[in-house]
């Protein structure tokens, strides 16, 4: 088959740090790619081969020109949750498929097991998802790896000591590639229709043993002080919505003492092991020093 009789995928979420990689992965594949855009001046990041839709899920009228003659969509969903049942109305009416980027939150671990609006809102997604006649795959990340960038990285670029609460809570971070690639893989080939993967990576860290393996990567020791969760809600108060620094205390209390929740599934879907933190830390140690 050549690339003219593959539909085209339609990306959402297509300049966001899974979006990005999604639509490499595709055009590596030789399938065409459409990305929805809120802002045209974020068609400058996307790859030339790229068609770029403006488009808005909270305006569902204004997807039909990006969804008409795709395949399959890609489905990063951050918006309010009012328009969503417009929104598969017309999805269902145009795509065979969709990808769903949603989070861990049926799982019985501790750690994603705390009050947390986005799982409500990925929850109501995927009752919408179900009630349609959509072929559909649900992708659940957990820990994403890249958080560590917005949480350790200022501290470490700037030489000090990162102070964290909750040291000794325990994750399996995913690389976000791996993420993208198994989106991708299961947006294009058959045999993934009703899959529903928790992805993780392959080893149980604390967050202080996380902070030591950025460390590793940059060739010298990073010194760690414990913070007070009160001291961390001051620390991000005004730049966080306090449901998310409540949801991530409540998460990393909840996760010390608990090995990480780990799953076969990058592997299970890639054929290859997902890449381990301190491989991530190793190619993106540049982003610890940038500005530095």
């Amino acid at each position: 088959m050549n690339q003219i009789d593959i539909p085209p995928v339609l990306v959402t979420g297509a300049t966001g740090r899974v979006g990005l990689v999604v639509i490499d992965q595709l055009l590596d594949a030789g399938v065409p790619v459409r990305a929805l855009t809120r802002r045209s001046e974020a068609a400058a990041t996307l790859p030339a081969k790229v068609e770029v839709f403006p488009g808005d899920l909270t305006v569902p009228e204004s997807l039909d020109p990006a969804l008409s003659g795709a395949g399959a969509v890609f489905l990063v969903w951050t918006a309010p949750p009012q328009t969503a049942e417009a929104v598969f109305e017309r999805l269902a009416a145009h795509v065979r498929r969709v990808v769903f980027l949603s989070s861990p939150h049926q799982t019985p671990h501790p750690l994603f097991q705390q009050p947390n609006p986005m799982a409500v809102l990925h929850a109501g997604i995927e009752r919408l998802i179900a009630a349609t006649a959509l072929e559909s795959t649900i992708i659940r990340p957990g820990m994403f790896a890249s958080n560590s960038l917005a949480w350790w990285a200022p501290a470490i670029r700037a030489g000090e000591v990162v102070r964290w609460p909750y040291s000794a809570a325990e994750s399996a971070p995913v690389d976000d590639r791996d993420i993208a690639a198994v989106a991708a893989r299961t947006l294009y080939q058959d045999g993934y229709v009703g899959g529903d993967y928790v992805l993780t990576g392959p080893q149980s860290l604390t967050q202080a043993a996380q902070v030591d393996a950025i460390g590793d990567a940059l060739g010298r020791r990073i010194a760690f002080e414990e913070m007070t969760p009160d001291e961390f809600r001051t620390l991000w108060e005004g730049t966080v919505p306090n449901s998310a620094v409540d949801m991530l205390l409540a998460a990393w209390s909840a996760a010390v003492g608990q090995p990480a929740y780990i799953t076969t599934a990058v592997a299970d879907i890639l054929g290859t092991a997902p890449r381990t933190f301190r491989q991530w830390a190793v190619d993106h140690a540049i982003a610890f020093t940038e500005g530095s």
